[in-house]
């Protein structure tokens, strides 16, 4: 039996891990943006403005390459993230880039070939079979169409990227193929994955008498997932923390109205897979001219530098550091400054909660609803093994330790279990 891989294409950061017979599985290894050794690849893209390919493309590069290229541009390319959560966009088609257009699965499939390439350096051929994650529902999915359609253009970009044999399995179902290497008895286990884009949950009896079944679907009781998640934490820090200096809030006079800044704008700008999109002439053209009948111009003229100049990820990074340090501490000092825009504010961990209220809410109910279709009672569940970077983030925690106790949670390698679970499950394939 050859080795396999699976792959963990996320919304923020990706993996990739490789299983061998006997189930020892290998992260591959990425440099990071700061130049060190990353088990994860960044989920982004950057085109050049400045250097085309033989076909007369942009430049495109992906990872920490892409982040590097932005950072050395000043604002001349466009930066593009958080693709996975445009996937059950139907009004997505195609986007124009500095000239050329691309589909969505155009662009993923450029992500995916990068981080094979960056793999295929450690590893050598990877063949063109691969187990690849997916949520249990899409973020924007209403129905099982959307995820339906949503799958569909995954699996062309897959295929785009190389990979013949394509086979997708839910993100907490790796995760559960991971946590059970460590169980020498049995359980009966809730995962939650939570990732950038959606909060996934499966509960799975696992351990011993679990692996000796034929049949491994028969232990999974149930799945369920919603699309909230880190992203929509980040934004709101970016509506109450952000929005009111860039204008969110203030008045502009036209044809003898007041009329409010409208609120898309904000709503875009706290939602990373739609920033980028919002360097658009149109847009700038409104907002130019917004700008000359407003109220308070400067911080229309703020609003029109991040657009300009692309400052989309250094917002993100300033937002990302907010919402760790929170996990962390009570108070964060959130600071963003690219000249002429300087905030500088403290943001409290009890506002922050405030805030993302809703979203948890509504995580809360997904995991009860699971429960409740399972005829599953939280004193009946052996442990819980919480994933993903959002699984840091005290108000989610809180969730499961008043559910099940603080004694039955567990956790680790919280940005790469999927991708080693995928590979697991690729040995069975």
């Amino acid at each position: 039996m050859k080795r396999v891989i699976g792959l963990d294409f996320g919304t923020t950061n990706s993996a990739l891990a490789v299983a061998e017979p006997g189930g020892a599985s290998t992260l591959a290894s990425f440099e990071s943006e700061e130049g060190e050794v990353s088990s994860t690849f960044r989920s982004i893209l950057y085109f050049s403005a400045e250097e085309r390919g033989a076909d007369k493309r942009p430049l495109a590069v992906a990872g920490p390459d892409a982040i590097k290229r932005y950072l050395e541009a000043d604002g001349k390319g466009r930066l593009i993230q958080s693709m996975k959560s445009h996937l059950s966009s139907r009004t997505f088609t195609q986007t124009n880039i500095l000239g050329r257009y691309y589909t969505l699965d155009d662009l993923i499939a450029v992500i995916v070939r990068k981080l094979i390439e960056a793999a295929t350096r450690q590893f050598g051929d990877l063949g063109t079979s691969v187990v690849v994650g997916r949520p249990v529902h899409f973020s924007g999915a209403d129905d099982s169409d959307d995820d339906d359609f949503a799958l569909g253009r995954l699996r062309a970009a897959l295929e785009k990227a190389g990979f013949e044999q394509v086979t997708f399995e839910f993100e907490p179902v790796a995760a559960a193929y991971r946590y059970e290497q460590k169980l020498d008895h049995d359980e009966l286990v809730l995962i939650g994955d939570f990732g950038g884009g959606t909060s996934d949950f499966s509960l799975i009896r696992l351990g011993p008498t679990a692996k000796q079944k034929p049949d491994k679907q028969s232990n999974i009781l149930g799945n369920d997932g919603v699309g909230i998640a880190g992203d929509a934490f980040d934004s709101r820090i970016v509506m109450n923390v952000v929005a009111a200096k860039l204008g969110l809030g203030t008045h502009y006079n036209s044809m003898g109205k007041i009329l409010p800044m409208p609120s898309w704008l904000y709503q875009r700008l706290g939602s990373w897979h739609h920033v980028s999109f919002l360097k658009e002439s149109q847009t700038i053209g409104m907002l130019a001219n917004i700008k000359s009948l407003s109220i308070e111009p400067e911080k229309i003229e703020a609003l029109l530098h991040i657009i300009r100049n692309d400052l989309g990820y250094k917002l993100y990074r300033s937002v990302e550091r907010t919402k760790v340090e929170l996990s962390d501490r009570d108070i964060s000092l959130f600071f963003f400054k690219d000249l002429p825009i300087e905030i500088k504010e403290k943001v409290r961990r009890l506002y922050f909660e405030t805030w993302i209220e809703p979203e948890i809410s509504k995580i809360e109910k997904c995991v009860n609803r699971l429960l409740e279709s399972c005829s599953v009672t939280p004193r009946d569940v052996d442990s819980v093994f919480l994933t993903g970077g959002s699984a840091f983030v005290p108000a989610v925690r809180r969730i499961f330790r008043q559910k099940f106790g603080a004694d039955r949670l567990r956790g680790g390698e919280e940005l790469t279990t999927v991708a080693r679970g995928l590979a697991l499950r690729a040995l069975e394939v």
